[in-house]
């Protein structure tokens, strides 16, 4: 082994692996014997492809080429897409249409909207129309769009119907076996989809029409119901947190029953549409993604009774392929890929595709391991990724340096299933911890509701008790502890580096530095969200105040780097742009990176290559070492030369 100093170590996870190579996996479906999913191309300019699997092994894309599948409703979207009776429809991300695909046509347009957005497609064939999501931009303010529940029709002369509207969201419509009957569920400002959400069902009138009463679940009592669901005979089944974990519960005569009570959590928030938690088997068994202490696995009900599947951990809920199981694996040595399980052998899956060709060998590989820890008012979970690389070894005297990782949402989760994006790291020379912070999902309600008026509180003190935990174990250099995160989790990046000096760096991927003015400019899902996170303006304007890591500067000590997306509708780019402006202007040391053609995450391998190299040099730069190979040095306003 050579011996070199942590951070400069030669890794086998280059940036081609991460970016030109690497692929995204998702929204695995199936229609009779064909398999469907997603894949996102970051070579391709980040654009998301349509696949699918025949029953003969033979794959295609379907799709027109150079279109890119996806959904922009809520602005997370999910449901871009739905296969049934041989037809798929889709639609398009970047012009909003809505396509039909049919057997042996050219693919057409089913809508061309104006100002209109679409998803979570339900097709239905005795009607020749299909039902979805609308999200109505027209002649309305940019954030407070109009949701409602259309009607498509297959016919080209034919006009979109307007079903159902009135509740501020609405969502996961789904017609019975019998197709007499549509279930969907609703919500209302302040809440949140994981906060309250109401279960209502629907009568179809032979002309297509929609009665709709009142709800059939969650009226009495604040519950969150996801994945509403007919088991075929006819049976509505759902997820709900009502017992403090999401479990799945059967309607029968009007009373809800749990099916199999179990404290780990089968559902999670609504983020994006179409999430699949339960699936129905043909034998009468039930399916389903269990998360316990972080962790997803897939597990069998039968007669009441919760039994594992031996397949390992896996991305969502595995879906009944025939007599086969199809599933995305994440298993914590090896990249993620889609699986085909035989149910007769149980053993020996058909790997379909992998998120990358290359795999880190063994020896290099740096396995999360749970971590539980003391944190202010209780406990809190983490995964910790020690530095690993077969062929480096550090002085016996050194320490690792330790990126602390504060996921999105806040209510998220992360897992620690194999992931590139640590491996990233470790593989250098640096130490992991990712975070799941009071707030997170997989833990429970009440963990989860740890957060509420304490965004920016709990989280930050959860991030800095996992690094305070480390290095008092000896497993990290204290002087040299970087924090970074997206989204929310910029947001607490930011909190955690103007409310402490445990931290000596800080990476900020599109995150919130102003809650004010984040409350006037998001979008309308995540409008209301700070209500519950912080307090309802503007009774608690002093609380966004004195949470903001923009009116905190005073305290902040370290450099930070900024990266934004231009075209972000959910974290507008005035966000880093006031928080390095104020940087600038105290001269803090500060280093911002915008990308034209970018919006909440990014996609283009370009940009991806930029932002992996640009923070590796940063924190190579702060720490003091040189990391090999990056080909861009980042540029770091008013940092003093070591």
């Amino acid at each position: 082994m050579t011996s070199a100093p942590y951070g400069t170590w030669v890794s086998p996870v280059t940036v081609e692996m991460m970016t030109a190579a690497a692929i995204g996996l998702g929204a695995v479906s199936v229609d009779g014997e064909t398999l469907y999913w997603l894949e996102m191309r970051p070579g391709e300019g980040g654009r998301t492809v349509l696949c699918r699997r025949h029953a003969d092994g033979a794959i295609e894309e379907p799709a027109p080429a150079l279109f890119d599948i996806g959904s922009r409703v809520h602005e997370y979207g999910g449901g871009a897409y739905r296969a049934a009776g041989g037809l798929v429809v889709f639609s398009e991300r970047k012009s909003n249409e809505v396509w039909l695909i049919e057997p042996g046509a050219k693919p057409r347009r089913i809508a061309t909207p104006e100002g209109c957005r679409y998803a979570d497609f339900e097709i239905d064939l005795p009607r020749q129309r299909v039902i979805a999501i609308r999200e109505d931009h027209r002649d309305r303010p940019p954030t407070d769009p109009k949701a409602a529940l259309v009607a498509l029709p297959l016919d080209p002369h034919g006009e979109e119907v307007v079903l159902f509207e009135d509740p501020d969201f609405l969502a996961s419509p789904r017609l019975s076996p019998a197709g007499d009957r549509l279930a969907f569920i609703a919500w209302n400002h302040p809440d949140m989809p994981w906060d309250r959400t109401r279960l209502h069902v629907g009568s179809l009138a032979d002309d297509g029409s929609l009665n709709v009463g009142e709800p059939v679940v969650g009226a009495a009592a604040p519950e969150s119901i996801v994945q509403p669901s007919w088991s075929p005979d006819g049976t509505l089944h759902f997820s709900s947190d009502r017992s403090g974990w999401w479990n799945i519960y059967a309607l029968h005569d009007g009373a809800a029953r749990a099916i199999a009570p179990v404290e780990a959590e089968i559902g999670g928030p609504h983020w994006v549409f179409r999430q699949n938690f339960f699936a129905f088997l043909s034998d009468g068994r039930i399916v389903a993604a269990l998360v316990r202490d972080g962790i997803r696995t897939a597990v069998v009900i039968e007669n009441g009774r919760v039994a594992p599947l031996p397949i390992g951990q896996v991305q969502d809920c595995p879906q009944p392929l025939g007599q086969d199981l199809a599933y995305v694996a994440t298993p914590p040595d090896a990249p993620p890929s889609l699986r085909i399980l035989s149910r007769l052998s149980e053993c020996n899956p058909t790997v379909v595709r992998s998120t990358t060709p290359a795999v880190v060998p063994s020896g290099s590989i740096s396995r999360g391991e749970p971590i539980t820890f003391p944190t202010e008012g209780g406990e809190a979970h983490a995964f910790w990724y020690p530095p690993r690389n077969e062929d480096y070894a550090a002085a016996s005297a050194e320490l690792p340096p330790l990126v602390v990782l504060s996921h999105g949402g806040p209510t998220s989760m992360t897992t620690n299933g194999f992931s590139l994006g640590v491996q990233w790291w470790t593989t250098r020379g640096f130490g992991v911890v990712d975070v799941n912070y009071g707030g997170s999902t997989g833990y429970g309600r009440d963990y989860r509701r740890r957060l509420d008026g304490k965004w920016g509180v709990v989280d930050v003190a959860d991030c800095i008790a996992a690094a305070r935990y480390l290095a008092e174990r000896g497993l990290v250099d204290p002087a040299r502890i970087a924090i970074r995160g997206g989204s929310a989790g910029g947001f607490t990046t930011l909190a955690a580096l103007t409310s402490s000096n445990v931290f000596k760096a800080g990476a900020s991927l599109y995150g919130v530095a102003d809650l004010i003015l984040l409350a006037k400019e998001t979008h309308k899902f995540e409008s209301r969200y700070l209500d519950r996170l912080v307090g309802p303006l503007p009774d608690s304007r002093a609380l966004y105040d004195a949470r903001s890591p923009i009116h905190r500067l005073d305290r902040l000590a370290c450099p930070i780097i900024f990266f934004q997306g231009l075209d972000d509708k959910t974290v507008p780019p005035s966000q880093a742009e006031t928080m390095v402006a104020a940087m600038r202007a105290r001269r803090l040391p500060v280093a911002h990176y915008p990308f034209e053609g970018e919006g909440h995450g990014f996609r283009k391998a370009e940009t991806l290559r930029r932002v992996l190299e640009l923070e590796l040099d940063f924190y190579g730069r702060v720490f003091g070492f040189t990391p090999p190979g990056v080909s861009e040095r980042v540029v770091i306003s008013d940092m003093p030369e070591r």
